[in-house]
């Protein structure tokens, strides 16, 4: 998998700032990513130092309307705790 596929989006939460302040980020990557992939496209595209990689996978809610059933897409969660003084500028012009 190219390292440029790995991560889709930062998660911007309430608590994800908060575990922003000890260097900790949040981000949704690709189901079929591993830890090592994470570390690696997270190094190489904000030139940092990762020292930790957690990996969550969150299962999509099942929506019901009327009688019909629909499920939300399945999305895969990593939270990144970096090298102290490390930071990553998510939100640009802040």
């Amino acid at each position: 998998m190219n390292i440029y596929q790995v991560l889709l989006k930062p998660t911007i939460t309430e608590k994800s700032t908060l575990l922003q302040e000890s260097g900790r980020y949040t981000f949704q990557v690709a189901l079929n990513a591993n830890k090592a992939q994470v570390k690696e496209a997270i190094e190489k595209n904000f030139d940092v130092t990762v020292y930790g990689v957690n990996i969550t996978k969150l299962h999509g809610k099942r929506k019901r309307y009327g009688q019909r059933f629909t499920k939300k897409p399945d999305i895969k969660k990593a939270v990144i705790t970096l090298k102290p003084g490390d930071r990553i500028n998510l939100i640009e012009g802040l």
